[in-house]
């Protein structure tokens, strides 16, 4: 089992929820993040004085899936969110060692 946590810009998200659905995977977890990469926020101007916004809103989008499934996933947000622009996101993988249903007591792949 495979991890995948997406960092994306707020305005993508409903794009990404819908490719997602396409390509099957509809069960996810979102949260709303601040942050900011190797440009360390913005300057913007407001009635004439700049200033810096260092922590700019995000959203983070966390699927746990199948090995097989990854590839499928991460060209669906890729594609979809994809701006060409500073600050378009991350995507990191990382292994699940193992899962358990609470209800059932199920373990593994059969959870998902």
């Amino acid at each position: 089992m495979k991890k995948v946590e997406a960092i994306i810009r707020p305005e993508k998200l409903k794009a990404i929820l819908s490719a997602l659905e396409e390509v099957g995977y509809s069960g996810l977890m979102i949260t709303e993040i601040e942050g900011h990469g190797k440009q360390k926020g913005i300057v913007q101007q407001w009635r004439g004085e700049k200033y810096r916004v260092e922590f700019l809103p995000k959203r983070k989008i966390e699927i746990v899936c199948k090995d097989d499934d990854v590839d499928k996933i991460t060209q669906a947000i890729v594609q979809s969110a994809k701006t060409g622009e500073i600050g378009d996101g991350k995507i990191f993988i990382s292994d699940v060692i193992d899962a358990i249903r609470i209800r059932t007591g199920e373990r593994g792949d059969k959870v998902l």
